[in-house]
């Protein structure tokens, strides 16, 4: 039986590229940077992801990745802006501005409360992160929420998890399961932890990695099926 389930939030409850789409041009706005376009976007995106998985290896810090990200994006971009930390700051505040939930995400999250109890685990920022917890009303329905830049540790690291655990009721591992879209962050994290593993992968990419998944979705609800079965 489960008891708990862990969920991410951006890519999995919250349409993360929505929201980086919605939050960058308003900077560029803000900053009279002139238009970003849509391929502007797209090619900033490939490089957030970079970094964010170069994080969830080790590789780098956090506020490497925040700065980073952007250097490269205005370099590439031919830009000549280097007000990079106000931008960034500017831009976490603006990613809480709208809230895009997946299909079936508010529905799924609202139908589990009261069955088990439910936890928000991320590695977004926390000014960031929290606007759009409340925004979206999960902050509400949730029973807790762990957010790295409060845990001083990233997803997919043991520390993270290992605070986790001591926040919340003493579960086996078997009744703790873990929902995300990232195969090195919240599926790697979750092995790590020796919680079940339910990978979200709309997009039917391929696990070509050592990590264990128990189970994979298309659609959030399936989190539902899947708590039914092991009832």
């Amino acid at each position: 039986m489960i008891k708990a389930v862990l969920w991410d939030i951006d890519g999995t409850l919250l349409n993360f590229l929505k929201s980086e789409k919605y939050g960058i041009k308003k900077c560029f706005e803000l900053f009279g940077l002139g238009e970003c376009t849509d391929e502007m976007i797209e090619r900033y995106s490939k490089i957030n992801q970079k970094y964010w998985k170069r994080l969830e290896l080790g590789e780098i810090t956090k506020p490497q990745v925040l700065r980073g990200r952007f250097e490269e994006f205005f370099t590439l971009e031919n830009l000549g802006f280097d007000r990079i930390d106000d931008f960034n700051s500017e831009y976490q505040v603006r990613l809480g501005d709208k809230v895009f939930f997946f299909d079936n995400g508010p529905e799924t999250v609202e139908a589990l409360r009261g069955r088990v109890k439910q936890y928000a685990v991320t590695n977004g920022t926390y000014i960031a992160q929290k606007r759009k917890l409340e925004l979206s009303g999960l902050d509400k329905i949730f029973n807790g929420i762990f957010i790295s830049d409060k845990i001083g540790f990233e997803k997919p690291s043991v520390e993270f998890f290992d605070y986790v655990r001591k926040n919340i009721p003493p579960y086996d591992n078997s009744e703790i399961m873990i929902v995300g879209d990232s195969l090195t962050g919240d599926m790697r994290g979750g092995n790590n932890a020796g919680y079940l593993c339910c990978w979200y992968n709309p997009d039917g990419k391929t696990n070509n990695t050592d990590i264990k998944i128990d189970y994979e979705i298309t659609d959030l609800q399936q989190v539902i099926d899947i708590i039914d079965k092991l009832a």
